[in-house]
């Protein structure tokens, strides 16, 4: 089990759209102290009406449903004030950028397991809590596919973020040598715009860097810089962003 659980239990609405998911749900749930279940709902419309009625705290959510799905239901949500924190439920793994944008606390693949559902939930308890205390809205954290899993990525453990086409590659764990990477189906400008600047800067135009990986900045002659990381390797700097990194270093 996860090693710490929420003190007041969340509100849960359960959206399966097949009845025995939605049972074995219920099942799971009734044995996790993190959660009530405040009702059930087997399609996105009853879904919607259900959040409406109950104010959850939290929805469980299945991705593929006939007529509105998953994703349609939390598009529908972030319009709303004081929305109910997601968690995808589901058996697909394809689905996860779409997650990754619509801001969800977590993507569970079926058959759910208790510990990883749990796991989960203190994630939301945890995200709930962040936002009453007025937590920052910059990204704070990566979903990566990885093998037959998805990873979840701490943004404070990205060093480096490369394009790679149409992917983005995070470098992860350089600093203390055990360095290592994932692909993610992401922009590189769509990413910048959504990590705190405070921490990341984009020095290339298929690079953002973390900003404490930055020893230094090193004129290589003829107005060419770059960036001398904390490991000892150079990151050129763009013209477009050279300004940028020279307001960096108060210059």
């Amino acid at each position: 089990m996860a090693d710490s659980v929420p003190t007041k239990p969340l509100r849960t609405l359960i959206v399966d759209d097949e009845p025995l998911a939605l049972e074995r749900m219920e099942l799971i749930c009734r044995d996790l102290a993190s959660i009530e279940v405040a009702g059930t709902a087997q399609d996105g419309a009853a879904a919607l009406r259900a959040i409406g009625a109950l104010s959850p705290d939290l929805v469980l959510l299945d991705m593929t449903m006939p007529e509105l799905d998953g994703l349609a239901v939390a598009r529908a949500l972030t319009r709303q004030d004081d929305a109910p924190a997601i968690i995808f439920v589901t058996a697909h793994d394809n689905f996860a950028v779409e997650a990754f944008d619509l801001e969800a606390v977590d993507y569970v693949l079926k058959p759910v397991s208790p510990e990883r559902l749990e796991r989960a939930v203190v994630r939301a308890a945890a995200r709930r809590g962040e936002r009453s205390a007025g937590a920052s809205d910059w990204l704070s954290e990566f979903w990566v596919p990885y093998r037959s899993e998805l990873l979840r990525i701490s943004a404070e453990d990205v060093d480096r973020i490369d394009a790679e086409r149409d992917y983005v590659r995070l470098h992860v764990g350089q600093k203390d040598g055990t360095s290592r990477s994932y692909l993610l189906l992401q922009t590189v400008s769509g990413l910048e715009a959504r990590l705190d600047p405070e921490k990341f800067i984009r020095l290339h135009r298929s690079t953002i860097l973390r900003r404490d990986r930055i020893r230094g900045l090193r004129h290589d002659g003829l107005g060419v810089w770059s960036a001398e990381l904390d490991d000892g390797s150079l990151v050129r700097i763009g013209r477009t962003y050279l300004a940028k990194a020279k307001a960096m270093a108060g210059r």
